[in-house]
């Protein structure tokens, strides 16, 4: 799935699986295994996919040898690389500008988290409030 192929989904749920299913896609690509279970959960002016089971066979080994830091330091490393990816397809599925994009992983349990905090919509442009207030 490409970016301009996310541009055809529809709103909802389908939005969801299709950031799911990218983060999955792309994390696949670049580490070679994806996560086995993925969920993109929105708000008003966030994205956030949380992964489990992604660590690969040799990672879950450098784990269990105590070479931990090294695991996650790679981990971030590849989520630097792939965040323009990953952003480009979070905007394209919401069509929404990403402000930033943050992530982290932990690795017992086997969990990592890929968060996009959205441009707010201003209040009344799209004929509605983004339910935040400032304080």
């Amino acid at each position: 799935m490409t970016a301009n192929d996310v541009l055809q989904v529809s709103a909802g749920g389908a939005k969801s699986a299709a950031i799911s299913n990218l983060t999955v896609r792309l994390l696949s690509q670049y580490t070679g295994r994806g996560p086995t279970k993925a969920r993109t959960l929105f708000n008003t002016d966030m994205v956030t996919v949380v992964l489990q089971d992604t660590l690969t066979k040799g990672e879950i080994t450098l784990v269990h040898k105590g070479h931990r830091e090294k695991v996650l330091d790679t981990r971030k490393t590849f989520q630097e690389v792939m965040g323009d990816e990953l952003t480009a397809g979070v905007e394209a599925v919401t069509g929404r500008k990403v402000l930033a994009f943050l992530s982290a992983n932990h690795v017992e349990p086997d969990i990592a988290v890929e968060t996009f905090i959205l441009v707010p919509i201003e209040d009344g442009a799209d004929g509605s409030s983004n339910g935040s207030t400032e304080a």
